[in-house]
């Protein structure tokens, strides 16, 4: 066997072992970046006077139904 294929042996050897079973860094920033943009999109969502008007009208009712 020469030496390129017993480093191309080792290599895939190697590679055979290593657990992928997390994200990466990247991944993490992409994640993170995309639930902040999500954050924000719900943020404006809720506090939007259309959404405050249904919530509040919705509790008032179940405040009226007499427990």
């Amino acid at each position: 066997m020469n030496a390129l294929a017993r480093l191309s042996a080792s290599v895939q050897s190697r590679a055979a072992e290593r657990d992928d079973g997390g994200m990466t860094t990247a991944e993490y920033a992409v994640g993170t970046v995309a639930a902040c943009g999500f954050s924000g999109v719900l943020y404006k969502v809720i506090t939007s006077p259309t959404v405050l008007t249904l919530m509040k009208d919705v509790i008032e009712k179940a405040f009226h139904l007499g427990f």
